[in-house]
């Protein structure tokens, strides 16, 4: 992975988080920036791209493809789009790194083209679920072959036509959607996906931007092959992911009050911000605006007391990756609050549930881990060492609770923070959060 991998962090209570800071840019909306410029005609030019391990992976297998993306300073890119039938093969393996997105994504787009390819992931990823987009593929034609129980690498053989497909996905996945609208690119047809639960369309809201004609509401996405990708400027807002560390931070830290700039608020991604304001905080939005398609705003949020709450099982899709950051402001909250509806948590870089369920026994509080979700007390936050599997938003989420811990908290195994927000170290203290970079302990 990164060149951090075998770091490990010490945390203990910093200031009160005041201020104003910007996250990094959206890892999702990177991704799908890179792969639409490069299969776009024209140049595309990318302020706001997020300088992480995934994100920069998805763009050297572009480069391996034929594609020359410039980087003129730091999180910016210029993609020299090839049109939808320029890519090139490559003889060597497509290393997608951490980023399950790039390739359940870069799958769909492969599966269009005239030459073999091979996708392949680090250790963590090579763990993760590749049938759910396998599959549907294979409906509209593609051939994939992976490993037993359809994990990676993934060899994807070139030369299949393809067909449009209408596909009711049994899970709310937008990794999933957006791999089969990319292949629906290079199908004949019309290829429909309908899901369980609205899930986020940046996808949909990007192809749109680069000019794709396709129709999409929450539930469902239909796009018809036969048009072609017009370059366009995209400017990445800032990940909501990323700011929901400092919502929840400046959320529990007495005497904080914070400004996080320029946050994407898709709607579909906003969950937490429900869900936190349904427990007792205050934040605001402020200077609500649109960049390239995607709603943003300035999220100010101040310290105020929080209470547990039953979360509505309708908001966990549009916070799954927060839901780590969220069971820490429920330890953090006054009385019960109860998770359901969450067993996706199971199958992420870690299987979030059961970690965060450890580390937070660690710490002393009382968690009961359900199949899909967690019941878990507020209490005191004690010290310890936690370990974050290599799980970047556990680690993140283990150094917010550190900052009402009674002693110090180690959290072992950071090195993958790189892969969705370096720099979270320096951000962090900056704001006035207490945490330090030191090498792992000796086991």
């Amino acid at each position: 992975m990164s060149g951090m991998s075998h770091q490990d962090w010490i945390a203990n209570p910093g200031a009160p988080l005041c201020g104003s800071l910007r996250v990094p840019g959206d890892k999702s909306i990177s991704h799908r920036a890179v792969m639409l410029g490069a299969l776009a005609d024209g140049v595309t030019g990318i302020a706001g791209f997020l300088e992480g391990d995934d994100t920069r992976a998805s763009a050297r297998v572009f480069e391996q493809l034929g594609v020359r993306i410039d980087t003129p300073s730091a999180s910016e890119r210029i993609v020299h789009g090839v049109g939808l039938h320029g890519l090139r093969g490559s003889n060597e393996v497509l290393d997608c790194g951490n980023a399950g997105t790039g390739m359940r994504l870069l799958a769909g787009v492969l599966a269009g083209q005239a030459f073999d390819s091979v996708l392949v992931g680090d250790a963590s990823l090579s763990k993760r679920p590749m049938r759910r987009v396998i599959e549907p593929l294979a409906a509209m034609g593609a051939r994939i072959d992976a490993e037993l129980g359809g994990l990676p690498p993934l060899r994807i053989r070139g030369g299949r036509r393809l067909h449009g497909i209408d596909f009711a996905s049994p899970v709310a996945s937008a990794q999933v959607k957006s791999a089969l609208l990319l292949a629906g690119l290079y199908a004949r047809g019309e290829t429909t996906v309908r899901e369980p639960h609205p899930t986020r369309d940046y996808t949909e809201r990007m192809l749109a931007a680069f000019g794709w004609p396709l129709d999409f509401a929450p539930g469902v996405a239909r796009i018809s092959g036969g048009h072609r990708l017009r370059a366009t400027r995209i400017e990445v807002p800032a990940d909501f992911s990323s700011a929901a560390f400092f919502l929840v931070a400046a959320s529990l830290v007495p005497r904080s009050e914070l400004r996080i700039e320029a946050v994407g608020m898709n709607p579909r991604r906003t969950g937490l911000l429900h869900a936190l304001r349904a427990m007792g905080a205050d934040i605001r939005e402020e200077s609500a605006r649109e960049h390239g398609g995607e709603p943003v705003a300035d999220l100010v949020v101040r310290h105020a007391p929080l209470h547990g709450i039953e979360l509505p099982v309708a908001l966990v899709p549009d916070m799954i990756d927060e839901c780590p950051a969220l069971f820490i402001a429920a330890a953090c909250a006054r009385g019960t609050t109860v998770i359901r509806g969450a067993a996706e948590l199971r199958v992420k870089e870690s299987d979030r549930i059961a970690t965060m369920a450890a580390g937070l026994r660690t710490l002393g509080i009382a968690i009961e881990e359900t199949a899909d979700g967690a019941v878990i007390e507020g209490g005191r936050i004690g010290g310890g060492t936690v370990d974050s599997h290599g799980d970047h938003r556990i680690a993140m989420s283990f150094a917010v609770a550190a900052q009402l811990a009674r002693d110090e908290v180690r959290i072992s195994d950071v090195g993958n923070v790189a892969t969705s927000f370096p720099g979270f170290t320096s951000l962090a203290t900056s704001a006035g959060m207490g945490l330090r970079d030191v090498p792992p302990a000796s086991s």
